[in-house]
């Protein structure tokens, strides 16, 4: 490649800055709402039901996680196309890609999930390493989180697209209303406030699929502009296109295994993890907790990266489009180092707005200081793997996930735990040797060009 003039650089920094910012906003904030349901939840005034509670949410979560990442993997092809077909002039093509993937969506995984949670609830969450207490007070929430599983997919779908076609204001703004909105929902609904019922962990559930639901009205009303990129026309017959679901199949079915393979992995670690009891599992979703938020720098780049990455390749501009990746992955690098700083020297101080348990706190944070190391990789593999998914590219990140969760990180997670007895802080060793591992597989491809040549029809 060759060099890039400073103009050049800096347009393209400003061109990730602009994509990201409203991505990073967004995500970033629906984790740290995340985080306050996790902290009311553990401040029910039981320590038992407080504790059942967090453990009931990590549970479910296992599953949400699945259909959701499931329904994110077909949405990575929608992200791609309406990229490519943004760069390549030919906008015509997305109200025909945002009818495949909500149709595909709905009908392969949303209705299987759905079918299956509400029929199995117990099973499934006894598989997962429920104990009797995280059954008693989480089998509600389990079935009214599936349920709204229903609006959570449709809304992913229409962002993926979004996103794509470089719009990330929409999927921001609607976000924070609804986010906003299940934050007062959850106080309201789990304590009882203003003359409602106190329900518990089921409030949690109610305010959650609500404010889901509210956020498909907000769609609705978008998809029925005349003036916005992804309008929908209902008088036109949906017709099958087979070049649209050659797409889709072609860069959704590796990203679909490769979610497949993470999340069998994180299922056999987690019954790993249980293994060491409800005390050492509730410290365990909280420090997950507080990693999830520290994600965000690196999935909202990845984001961006995406749909820069397939706007540039759709424009036929593969140089750009690498230019795109690197530079969003040395702004991810730098919050990356500040978050690794705030986690080794904080962690005690964040692991406190969670639990006054001293016991969970001492252990939290010294998993902090573990995952202060993760942050570099965890950033940089985050950001690569998102701009080659916006490139068509997801068979290598299949590999990539395939060997460093299902290999490395569970058959370190056994030797720590389970032959060395080094307790839970093994497990984040486990995991930091995965995310390394990760890094550098993923990393091996970029450097490759390969992504670069993926074409879509």
């Amino acid at each position: 490649m060759g060099e890039v003039c400073i103009d050049e650089k800096k347009a393209i920094r400003n061109t990730v800055l602009k994509t990201t910012g409203p991505v990073l906003i967004e995500v970033f904030l629906g984790n740290l709402f995340g985080m306050v349901d996790m902290m009311m939840l553990g401040r029910i005034a039981d320590p038992g039901e407080a504790a059942a509670s967090i453990a009931a949410v990590g549970v479910t979560n296992q599953v949400v996680f699945l259909a959701l990442s499931l329904v994110q993997s077909l949405n990575v092809g929608a992200t791609a196309m309406a990229a490519r077909y943004v760069g390549a002039k030919k906008e015509d093509k997305i109200e025909s890609v945002v009818r495949h993937v909500i149709l595909l969506t709905q009908v392969l995984l949303v209705l299987p999930t759905l079918i299956l949670g509400l029929s199995f609830t117990d099973e499934i969450m006894k598989f997962l390493g429920a104990h009797q207490d995280t059954l008693m007070f989480g089998r509600n929430y389990f079935k009214v989180v599936i349920i709204g599983l229903i609006f959570q997919a449709f809304n992913f779908s229409i962002y993926a697209v979004l996103r794509g076609s470089g719009d990330t204001k929409t999927p921001m703004n609607i976000n924070l209303k609804v986010n906003l909105l299940n934050v007062v929902g959850n106080a309201v609904l789990i304590y009882g406030l203003v003359g409602f019922p106190r329900l518990g962990v089921t409030g949690a559930a109610i305010s959650t699929s609500f404010s889901q639901m509210v956020a498909t009205l907000m769609l609705f009303r978008l998809i029925f502009k005349k003036n916005t990129i992804i309008q929908i026309n209902f008088k036109n017959r949906f017709k099958f296109d087979k070049d649209i679901m050659y797409n889709l199949i072609k860069i959704g079915v590796p990203a679909s295994l490769e979610q497949i393979a993470f999340r069998v992995g994180v299922l056999i670690f987690v019954r790993i993890v249980s293994s060491l009891g409800t005390v050492a599992f509730a410290t365990h979703q909280i420090c997950l907790n507080i990693l999830s938020l520290s994600f965000t720098p690196g999935q909202a780049f990845g984001i961006a990266a995406s749909s820069l990455t397939g706007r540039s390749l759709g424009e036929e501009d593969p140089d750009r489009a690498e230019e795109y990746i690197k530079t969003s992955g040395k702004i991810g690098a730098i919050i990356a180092a500040a978050v690794g700083v705030i986690f080794f020297f904080f962690g005690s101080f964040i692991a406190s707005l969670y639990t006054k348990n001293p016991e969970v706190i001492k252990e939290a944070s010294q998993i902090l200081k573990v995952m202060a190391f993760v942050q570099p990789f965890q950033s940089s593999q985050l950001i690569i793997a998102g701009g080659l998914r916006g490139a068509g590219d997801t068979v290598w990140t299949l590999v990539a996930i395939f060997f460093s969760v299902l290999i490395v990180r569970v058959a370190l997670a056994h030797l720590f735990i389970r032959v060395l007895g080094l307790g839970l802080i093994g497990a984040w060793y486990a995991m930091f040797c995965d995310q390394f591992v990760r890094w550098a597989l993923i990393k091996l491809r970029f450097k490759t060009n390969k992504w670069k040549y993926i074409s879509i029809r």
